[in-house]
């Protein structure tokens, strides 16, 4: 389907999770049967028992950043709110930012703590397409040093207006989170417990990582007629040789390349194009729609998607278009919890 509005669909609004579960692995898991056109419900610590002992299970070990900053304009006290999206070799940082009024070249951001204090400053210096700032913070600190000390967790605008607790500086990153650099998280991975890895390489099952760091881009809704109009952003990411030849090992001895969230499938399938898995570093804007051919992933394991978004196409595109869209209507019908805090499906 190339008609944008066909990734519509109506979602109560009380199924949009506002918290995790309590116990990552007690997350609903639905089981999406591409071979048997089936449907069934497990949890996603039952993983071990729907996976096969050759299979190989990709996870994506980019670190969110605390990305989110909150602060005021020196000039007039207005409220600023902004996003801080990179930083270059100079010291100087990207960035996002909301307050009413329009912001001038030279105008200083005062940024607060977590505590309400006042923290670093941010001199503008200058404004790029799509109402990017580049910022000289005032200080000698290493940026992720900085961030940690002003910023706060990225939720997304659906979970309580973006508005964090402290549970969430532990519960939107992953167990096996460990190369900072997205600002939202690999929400597929974030059911996953240290448990439940080490159950899965008892039973046999290869372990793999890479990473992409998640843009603020991933859940920007397709504003175009047709999906194909769309102009997919690009993000950053690796894959290293020792990860590809254990993908590569696993694929030959009959195994499935089961990527863990649609962040690791643009990994695989980008160093995967040529129908084997080479290792591979820059940034990647493969736009993964009908009529996409599958070179590398076998299975996908992803949350409950927005409408009208790229990752709904992705898994539209991988387990079928009747029978997602099925699964997505029985999801709302058994009370499945939504988009980046809730459950999780298992396409095989």
């Amino acid at each position: 389907m190339t008609d944008a509005s066909s990734y519509d669909y109506e979602l109560p609004r009380d199924l949009v999770a506002q918290h995790p579960t309590a116990v990552r692995s007690d997350a609903r898991l639905m089981l999406v049967d591409r071979r048997d056109q089936t449907i069934s419900h497990h949890r996603v610590f039952d993983l071990p028992n729907l996976l096969d002992s050759r299979d190989c299970l990709v996870l994506n070990d980019t670190r969110v950043l605390p990305a989110r900053l909150v602060g005021r304009r020196a000039l007039t006290g207005g409220q600023w709110e902004g996003l801080f999206l990179e930083a270059d070799g100079q010291g100087l940082w990207q960035l996002l930012g909301k307050t009413r009024g329009k912001l001038a070249v030279g105008e200083t951001i005062v940024l607060v703590d977590n505590r309400g204090r006042d923290s670093i400053s941010l001199r503008l210096i200058e404004k790029q397409p799509g109402g990017v700032w580049i910022a000289r913070p005032d200080t000698d600190k290493p940026t992720l040093e900085a961030l940690a000390q002003i910023g706060r967790v990225p939720l997304p605008h659906y979970i309580r207006q973006g508005e964090m607790v402290e549970a969430d500086r532990l519960r939107y990153q992953t167990v096996f989170a460990r190369n900072p650099g997205s600002v939202a998280a690999p929400t597929a991975g974030l059911h996953i417990t240290n448990d439940l890895l080490n159950r899965l390489v008892d039973q046999g099952i290869t372990i793999c990582r890479l990473t992409l760091h998640v843009g603020r881009a991933t859940f920007k809704p397709i504003s175009t007629a047709n999906i194909e109009s769309h102009a997919m952003h690009s993000e950053r990411g690796s894959i290293d040789t020792a990860t590809a030849a254990k993908i590569e090992e696993c694929r030959a001895k009959g195994g499935r390349v089961v990527a863990v969230g649609t962040t690791s499938v643009r990994v695989l399938e980008t160093a995967g194009q040529s129908g084997t898995i080479q290792a591979w570093s820059g940034t990647t804007d493969l736009y993964i729609r009908p009529p996409y051919k599958f070179k590398i992933v076998d299975a996908l394991m992803t949350n409950l998607h927005l409408p009208r978004t790229t990752l709904l196409v992705l898994v539209r595109t991988f387990g079928g278009d009747e029978l997602v869209m099925r699964a997505y209507q029985e999801a709302i019908a058994e009370r499945y919890r939504f988009f980046s805090y809730g459950d999780a499906m298992l396409i095989v």
